[in-house]
């Protein structure tokens, strides 16, 4: 079972910042994409960003222009850098990714136990 870590959740302010992080284990094989998913209380979880292994990134709509997703391969960890943030913002936020975690192994897909992030004043 390959865990995923993330961190950099919390209480910000309209109009702050946050950097969620997520690292996974460093034996794995590959990892072809890696992703912030997110979900408000009832609501359906959403895309937020994906990168792939070469860098290509899509971002959701509403966060276009607020966010950053990039990703250190060396150390098989993801970002999301945020900006501008708005009280919609708040939800749950997940990290993701698609992986084989050894040679021959399929492509599996791995969440995050989740991270908190509250935009209040």
């Amino acid at each position: 079972q390959v865990q995923l870590v993330e961190s950099g959740g919390g209480l910000v302010q309209p109009g702050g910042s946050l950097r969620l992080s997520c690292a996974a284990p460093g034996n794995i094989f590959s990892i072809y994409v890696m992703g912030w998913y997110r979900q408000a209380p009832g609501k359906h979880r959403e895309l937020v960003a994906v990168i792939s292994s070469g860098g290509s990134t899509n971002y959701v709509d509403s966060m276009k222009g607020r966010c950053t997703i990039s990703r250190d391969n060396a150390k098989n960890t993801v970002y999301l850098q945020m900006s501008n943030l708005k009280a919609e913002d708040t939800a749950v936020y997940y990290c993701n990714a698609v992986l084989s975690h050894q040679i021959g192994a399929p492509r599996t897909n791995y969440w995050g136990q989740g991270t908190q992030v509250t935009v209040s004043s």
